[in-house]
């Protein structure tokens, strides 16, 4: 649905437009101005129609006198194109118009709002019972704990609303009246739907349970992570690498204190002093090739785990993506609190 209060015919007049510029409120200020066959003709923006008045422009002349008539915009073609989009952020573009091949605006996307709109169908899995962080999950399921002033599991909501993502899904099992209680209502604009897991099928079987797919790229995820992950850029370097899946990891490393003996059975070939390993360790958030979801078995106990280890047993890309920001798996009750005392510093 196209917000009207962006669109103004060429034939009002620039006082219609400057009221209509002044209702927009918070929003960018700049109308959209299309044609008597509703094509889209040009771009007004506030600061062009003060400059206009005082060049001695009568508020009675009509808006495509003072519209740009050369303006940005993507096409329905490339309106999946994050490259693309990522390039008018750099532009300083706040609102880009998506034309169809008749120039009829189609969707406006808003990038002062929205980072970006990445083409992602999202699944989080919520099923879990949370024993490690019982007794507070004996009545609540874990992704509702709150972290700051909002679920857990919302943190991750909101981020990938804010990316442009639009189907969401979440796998519920252990009390799930209380998720889909909670996501009875759109949240910020977004419908999220649950989807129910007849009994425990690991941290990606359930996913064979979501009806619908709209992208060709699932990203899926555990919805108990806190993180500040940047999901463009996650999406940017799957699709670069052509993989069939990509597993966001941390950096994960291992100091130890002691000299350490370099055997070769009893014999002694050297010594490494106080050595220090330097690994990656999954982060529970996936990108996987829509396709590459039929690997997953129906009805059976499965990990994304297994996934990878099947995919890379049929000789398929699955490549890792470094996470370096903010990353906390709330598993046990040390991390929900480093969770917590994290996010006041963050608001």
């Amino acid at each position: 649905m196209i917000d009207q209060k962006y669109i103004i015919n060429k034939e009002e007049s620039l006082l219609n437009a400057l009221s209509k510029i002044n209702d927009i409120g918070t929003g960018p200020l700049v109308l959209f101005v299309i044609d008597e066959e509703q094509r889209m003709v040009g771009t007004l923006t506030d600061g062009d129609s003060r400059r206009a008045l005082i060049a001695g422009t009568s508020v009675n002349d009509r808006a495509e006198k003072v519209m740009h008539r050369n303006f940005n915009f993507m096409t329905v073609d490339n309106i999946t194109n994050v490259n693309e989009i990522k390039r008018q952020k750099e532009l300083k573009m706040k609102l880009i118009p998506v034309l169809d091949a008749n120039h009829h605006i189609v969707d406006i996307i808003d990038l002062e709002r929205f980072k970006t709109r990445l083409p992602v169908d999202a699944v989080l899995m919520a099923g879990g019972k949370g024993e490690r962080l019982r007794p507070l999950t004996e009545k609540t399921p874990k992704p509702l704990l709150p972290v700051g002033d909002k679920a857990i599991i919302d943190h991750n909501i909101d981020r990938l609303i804010s990316y442009g993502i639009q189907h969401i899904n979440v796998t519920v099992n252990y009390l799930k009246e209380q998720i889909e209680d909670h996501y009875q209502k759109p949240r910020n604009g977004v419908k999220v739907q649950t989807v129910r897991e007849p009994k425990f099928l690991g941290t990606i079987g359930s996913v064979k349970f979501v009806e619908s797919f709209y992208n060709d790229t699932v990203l899926v995820m555990n919805s108990d992570l806190f993180t500040n992950i940047d999901y463009e850029d996650f999406f940017l370097h799957f699709q670069e690498h052509n993989a069939e899946m990509s597993v966001a990891a941390v950096p994960y490393n291992v100091s130890i204190p002691y000299g350490i003996l370099d055997l070769d059975g009893r014999i002694i070939k050297g010594l490494l002093e106080k050595p220090k390993y330097n690994y990656y360790a999954n982060a529970g958030i996936y990108l996987i090739k829509r396709r590459a979801l039929d690997e997953i078995p129906d009805g059976e106990f499965f990990n994304a785990t297994d996934l990878v280890e099947k995919l890379i047993s049929e000789g398929k890309k699955v490549i890792r993506y470094p996470l370096n920001g903010t990353w906390i798996d709330i598993g046990n009750p040390q991390e929900y609190k480093k969770a917590q005392d994290l996010v006041k510093h963050l608001l």
